[in-house]
């Protein structure tokens, strides 16, 4: 199986190096705007808008006469920012498509300037790079030191194709991105389901069955760093603009929103990797996990919840727990989003209809089960699970006949990712 992943890491610099690199960057974000205002304006004057193959060949003229600077530069910078600007052009299209067949909600979003007040941004090349343990030769730039040694694929590893790098800056340091298609061989996973139950006091419930039951805590990263962000905003808005103290304050700050991602992020990785035993043999590894399709969107809604729903980040653990499934060969079953997995009971199915969000302990009052709120839940998600894959024929149909209504039951309606 080939996929497609990236390698992502911190880059070692000297003072020449980040100049070099705040320069491509510089590059990169003045040829999008350019181009940007090319097109805005040739499709003002003509109705139609130049390409990005046309407009690095007018770019490429005017290096000669009055942007020379760019020749200090690589030309893959500029010219994969013209390139970006398309796809943004294209995604605009879409959606003001989608938006006048109603299928989409919310702001077209005709493509902006990109401006240094947000960062320095970044940069993508291509052609040739060389990467050994310790270090990445990049086109224009040379060799450049890796904090992190022995973890981006050496050049002319083994089913590992190189496709481009990008370059990114952000809170005072610079990363190396390596997109690359690599050859995967992970063998079908033939361990018990588990059912996963996501939420905002615990970041997961999981049940592996037999009321075995794993829970992965809640970091809360944006509530514990808001009191030093707000501390640092205040401050922030005390200060003269345009100070050297202005500007230290806002690094500050930006390196405490850095923090935050990452705390995040590594809570999520630890969560997936371990829900998904990538590490453990196939008898090991769950042949299929269960999650909730949450509405995200309508739980932000919430202003009480909103702050801590965002923290908790429920989408990006289904995205890295989508892929991790299918490059270890695990099946993943989404639970339909009305499917009520927190009202029935796991063990008699009786539903309890004024459960509230409070209520932290599950109990039966038809069977006398009494079990945690999440532990209940992962249970019916794991049946769900099981029950899906049970009714699915080899080519993913409903082995069972449909009813008079030409509806099947929504046990039966389950999404299947991988």
């Amino acid at each position: 199986m080939v996929v497609k992943r990236a390698y992502k890491t911190e880059l070692k610099l000297n003072k020449t190096q980040e100049k070099d690199l705040a320069n491509h960057a510089g590059a990169a974000r003045f040829a999008y705007n350019w181009g940007l205002a090319r097109k805005s304006e040739s499709y003002r004057l003509t109705g139609k808008s130049p390409n990005a193959i046309e407009l690095h060949r007018e770019l490429n003229a005017l290096k000669k006469t009055t942007y020379s600077w760019l020749y200090e530069v690589s030309k893959c910078a500029p010219q994969e920012a013209l390139r970006d600007l398309d796809r943004a052009f294209a995604h605009f299209y879409r959606r003001a498509a989608e938006k006048k067949q109603g299928k989409h909600k919310g702001k077209v979003g005709y493509p902006r300037f990109k401006t240094r007040r947000r960062g320095l941004g970044s940069f993508r090349l291509t052609g040739s790079v060389h990467v050994e343990e310790g270090r990445i030769k990049l086109p224009c730039l040379g060799w450049i030191r890796l904090k992190e040694k022995g973890y981006l694929p050496v050049g002319g590893a083994e089913g590992v194709h190189l496709l481009s790098v990008t370059v990114s800056y952000r809170a005072g340091r610079w990363f190396v991105s390596l997109a690359v298609e690599q050859e995967m061989e992970a063998e079908e996973a033939t361990g018990p389901t588990a059912g996963v139950d996501l939420g905002i006091k615990t970041l997961a419930a999981c049940s592996h069955g037999n009321d075995n039951h794993t829970h992965y805590q809640n970091p809360k990263a944006l509530m514990r760093g808001a009191k030093k962000l707000r501390r640092f905003q205040k401050k922030l808005s005390r200060q003269e603009k345009g100070s050297n103290r202005r500007e230290k304050t806002r690094k500050r700050i930006a390196r405490q929103h850095y923090r935050i991602s990452c705390v995040r992020s590594d809570a999520i990785h630890r969560a997936t990797s371990e829900i998904v035993a990538k590490a453990k043999p196939p008898p090991e590894r769950p042949r299929v996990i269960g999650v909730e399709d949450l509405n995200v969107s309508g739980m932000m809604k919430n202003h009480s919840l909103a702050r801590a729903v965002a923290d908790a980040s429920m989408r990006e653990f289904r995205r890295q727990l989508a892929y991790k499934c299918a490059w270890y060969g695990t099946r993943l079953v989404v639970v339909p989003r009305f499917q009520a997995t927190s009202k029935p009971c796991s063990k008699c199915g009786w539903v309890k209809e004024d459960l509230t969000l409070s209520d932290r302990t599950f109990h039966c009052e038809a069977c006398g089960h009494t079990a945690d709120r999440d532990d209940n839940a992962s249970d019916n998600i794991l049946l769900l699970a099981v029950s899906s894959t049970e009714r699915v024929n080899g080519r993913g149909g409903d082995v069972r006949p449909v009813g008079l209504s030409r509806q099947t039951s929504m046990k039966r309606q389950l999404k299947q990712v991988g």
